[in-house]
């Protein structure tokens, strides 16, 4: 039985409706996996991007601490720096007070002929000599002479041996200073300097020296750390 012009339009149109909605459902699944690919990479991008972000402030949070420590170590150096100056100022003027002092000791009697016996004892030790010749000034000749018979016995008995000691009558030391005593070996090539303004001067060397040590110890410490930091920011 032949088909009807109406029914071959019939056909058409079916067969129009099931290629559509084919079509359709085409369309829908390829948004809905363009859709579901879309919000993938953009979590992605999201995520690469927060995390980025993240490094960048953790980085640049972690340069800033780095320079605040910097800064603190600096801004301590130069308070370390202010004490020790002050410090040393201190010790100066010490020192300067005690050499005005130190005139007024030989103004006692009882005071300095004590001193000079530890003096001379002391040189008597460092000489360990047979002969001993002591320097003194002119006006002192007298209390030093004392100064030796008083400490010789204590020397002879110390050590168990004989000392002769010359007090040198032909050449004094200066006037001017406060006191104390030079002592020789016999020939005079070895010398101990007890003077007042000698030990001083010692005294004077060492706390100086000890002062100076702990400003460099500063500085040196003070530049590790600096130096550490600053590396450290270099490799991060």
């Amino acid at each position: 039985m032949a088909l009807t012009d109406a029914d071959v339009q019939k056909q058409i149109k079916h067969m129009m409706a099931f290629i559509e909605q084919e079509a359709n459902e085409k369309v829908e699944e390829i948004d809905a996996k363009a859709e579901e690919e879309f919000n993938i990479e953009k979590g992605r991008l999201v995520q690469t991007q927060r995390v980025k972000i993240m490094e960048y402030y953790e980085k640049k949070e972690k340069h800033i601490e780095q320079h605040k420590k910097i800064q603190m170590s600096n801004l301590m150096n130069q308070a370390r720096l202010k004490v020790l100056k002050a410090r040393d100022d201190m010790i100066v003027d010490l020192l300067m007070e005690a050499r005005r002092r130190l005139a007024q000791i030989a103004q006692d009697p009882a005071i300095y002929s004590s001193l000079l016996q530890g003096l001379v004892l002391q040189g008597f030790y460092q000489l360990l000599e047979p002969k001993v010749t002591v320097r003194c000034r002119q006006q002192d000749v007298e209390i030093v002479q004392a100064a030796v018979n008083e400490v010789i016995p204590f020397y002879r008995e110390a050590v168990k041996s004989n000392i002769v000691v010359k007090i040198d009558q032909e050449r004094f030391l200066p006037s001017d200073i406060c006191g104390g005593v030079e002592m020789y070996n016999d020939n005079g090539k070895i010398k101990v300097t007890n003077t007042l303004e000698g030990r001083l001067e010692l005294l004077a060397h060492q706390l100086l020296w000890w002062s100076q040590c702990s400003v460099s110890c500063t500085q040196r410490h003070t530049r590790e750390k600096t130096l550490h930091f600053t590396t450290c920011k270099n490799f991060t």
